[in-house]
């Protein structure tokens, strides 16, 4: 027999949820075959069948958490059978099955009896195929699934599929053939559920804050040359660069200038990573993910780039790799395009450091020769654990990140 168990993905997964069984009891499943699908803190991964054979004995439901390492089903090679007391964690090995003749014919009332629970038993009635958004959008919607066709593979209902019904659900109003007054009715409170992800997100950031001595160091920095080099990219057609790339590749480099900011606190020791790996905040719809680019300082600006872009459509795409998701020695969050002139970010543990990124902003700057010329500038802010940094090196850090981004050719050299 081999065991199911809720598995670790990822160094802070302590436990997950288990949103769907893909499969039903009693299918045959293959090593490497989807089986499920599992909510963790940083995104929605498939659950694979670590066996061949039969997949039964389910522990858990749809919705159900628990803690990693804790068996949820089980799969069973021909002739095996479930141990007696499986899932009540006092499991002993099933009794070898010994065929014994009986001594008479048993009597045909017992026998009608002893069947009579296996045909009373309900019918599983099959399961609707459909992923975890598009289920989260019709119960939202009060949509029902079995009435939609799913456009997915093997039929299953994805997210445009569910949208798609609303479209043709939606009534159109009558117009009215003479002006109503409609006074609307006050709102009532409503209780929004926190998904899986937003729980885990909100227990680490307040872990992190609670934990960790954060400080912060914002300096303004000038981006007239990146935008000028921008603007070079694209009429030369070499494709497009984004201010968020410069930023990645600037912190790289100032990373590899100052190792004891790419470090992480032991408690008695700090241990200073020898490579580089950039964690870049994403916004999806079910909260937030911070996919990683592993081994950025081997990375050129271009590369960067298309590796960031790559990571943050799988992330809305929710493909993302635990491999993808894990490791980061420093993180950057923008919301540059979210019109904000300034933000602090929390920590993103085990990291020592997070830097934020606010808009560019056109601002009347005075020159060193006491003129004012317009200019297009932009607040950074680093957030440091206070264990692993201390303010002079935080402040000479977050200078040599705005340094390189002032002088943005060294960072296509």
């Amino acid at each position: 027999m081999t065991e199911v168990i809720m598995p670790k993905m990822g160094d802070g997964m302590e436990e997950g949820t288990l949103l769907e069984w893909l499969k039903k009891d009693g299918d045959k499943v293959k090593t490497g075959e989807v089986i499920g699908t599992i909510q963790t803190d940083k995104a929605t991964i498939d659950l694979e069948a670590p066996g061949t054979g039969t997949l039964t004995g389910f522990l858990i439901k749809g919705g159900d958490t628990v803690p990693v390492g804790v068996p949820i089903a089980a799969i069973l090679k021909d002739g095996e059978a479930l141990p007696s007391g499986w899932g009540t964690g006092k499991s002993e090995p099933a009794a070898a099955n010994h065929a014994v003749a009986p001594a008479e014919p048993a009597p045909v009332v017992e026998a009608v009896a002893a069947v009579a629970p296996v045909v009373a038993a309900p019918v599983e009635v099959e399961r609707i195929k459909a992923s975890p958004l598009a289920r989260k959008i019709a119960a939202e919607k009060g949509i029902d699934l079995a009435a939609i066709a799913g456009s997915g593979p093997g039929g299953r209902i994805i997210e445009k599929d569910v949208q798609g019904a609303q479209l043709q659900a939606t009534p159109v109003p009558a117009i009215a053939s003479t002006p109503v007054s409609i006074v609307a009715p006050a709102a009532e409170d409503t209780v929004v559920q926190l998904n899986r992800m937003r729980q885990i997100t909100g227990k680490r950031t307040q872990e992190s804050k609670q934990q960790v001595p954060h400080f912060y160091v914002t300096v303004e920095v000038d981006v007239e040359k990146i935008l000028g080099l921008r603007a070079m990219f694209e009429e030369e057609e070499s494709g497009k660069v984004s201010i968020n790339d410069f930023v990645v590749k600037a912190c790289t480099l100032a990373l590899r200038d100052m190792p004891e900011v790419n470090a992480l606190f032991q408690g008695t020791s700090v241990l200073q990573y020898g490579a580089v790996h950039i964690g870049i905040a994403v916004a999806i719809q079910d909260g937030l993910t911070v996919p990683v680019i592993k081994n950025a300082h081997t990375l050129s600006l271009r590369q960067l780039s298309v590796k960031a872009k790559e990571l943050a459509k799988k992330a809305k795409d929710n493909k993302l790799s635990m491999d993808e998701l894990t490791g980061s020695t420093f993180s950057i969050s923008n919301m540059g395009m979210l019109d904000v002139d300034n933000f602090i970010a929390i920590v993103n543990q085990p990291n020592s450091a997070i830097l934020a990124i606010a808009s560019v902003r056109k601002k009347v700057v005075a020159t060193d020769d006491d003129q004012v010329e317009i200019r297009s500038r932009m607040n950074i802010t680093c957030s440091f654990d206070h264990r692993v940094v201390d303010g002079a090196i935080g402040a000479k850090f977050i200078n040599t990140v705005k340094a390189y981004l002032e002088n943005p050719t060294r960072l296509i050299s």
